[in-house]
C-alpha cells in the first residue's frame, strides 16, 4: 500500500513539474548592429504581437545637471511617468509632438509632475528654460521591450512562447529589413538587429 501511495505521489509531482515548465516564459537577448559604436546605446527594442493585455507601469525621468536621466525611457502604453526636478534651478518640460502634446509649466527644484502616456508614440522631451536639454519617452504597445546599454546589448525576459516581429527605435538610426524571432518555453532566443541611417 505504501509503495502505491509513494508511486502516486511521484507521478503527481512529475506531472506538476511538466505542467509548470509548459507555461514557462522565454527570453530574447541580442545586440544592435550599427556602424558607429556610440549609436548602440539607448535603442528601444520591442516585440510586436505578444498576446495578452498591456500592463502600464510607473516610471521616472529625473533632471540633473541640465540633463534628462535617462535620456531614453521606454514604457508600455498607459504608463505614468513622474518628471522630477533634482537640479538647483527651475525647469519646464514640454512636448510639441502631435501624438502627445503637453506642457508642465515652470516648476521649482525638488518638485515632481506626472504625465500619462496613453498611446504608442515617440515623445521628444524639451525644456523651455534650457534649450540644450532633450530626451525621449518611447511608448510601445507591448510588455516585451528593453533599452540597450552602451555595448548595444539587450535582454527581454518573460516572453510567451511564439514567433514575433522584433523591431527597434533609435534617435539616429532605423531598423534595416524585417526581423522575426521564435521563442520557446523556458528557452533563450538570440538575435542581431541591423540599424543604419
Amino acid at each position: 500500500m505504501k509503495s502505491k501511495v509513494l508511486k502516486t505521489a511521484i507521478i503527481a509531482a512529475g506531472l506538476g513539474l511538466v505542467s509548470t515548465n509548459a507555461f514557462c516564459a522565454g527570453t530574447v537577448t541580442g545586440t544592435v548592429d550599427v556602424a558607429i559604436p556610440k549609436y548602440k546605446k539607448d535603442v528601444v527594442v520591442y516585440l510586436k504581437g505578444v498576446k495578452g493585455p498591456i500592463t502600464p507601469k510607473k516610471a521616472e525621468v529625473d533632471q540633473k545637471n541640465l540633463v534628462f536621466i535617462p535620456h531614453v525611457l521606454a514604457v508600455p502604453t498607459g504608463s505614468s511617468v513622474d518628471f522630477k526636478n533634482s537640479d538647483k534651478v527651475n525647469h519646464n518640460i514640454f512636448s510639441a509632438d502631435v501624438c502627445k502634446k503637453f506642457n508642465l509649466g515652470t516648476y521649482n527644484p525638488g518638485m515632481t509632475k506626472s504625465v500619462v502616456f496613453d498611446k504608442s508614440c515617440v515623445v521628444n522631451l524639451l525644456c523651455n528654460v534650457h534649450s540644450e536639454m532633450s530626451g525621449y519617452v518611447v511608448v510601445v504597445d507591448s510588455n516585451a521591450y528593453a533599452v540597450t546599454g552602451a555595448d548595444g546589448k539587450f535582454s527581454i525576459p518573460n516572453v510567451p512562447a511564439g514567433t514575433y516581429e522584433i523591431t527597434a527605435w533609435s534617435e539616429k538610426l532605423k531598423p534595416q529589413g524585417k526581423t522575426t524571432v521564435t521563442v520557446a518555453d523556458g528557452g533563450t532566443a538570440t538575435v542581431a538587429l541591423k540599424m543604419a541611417k
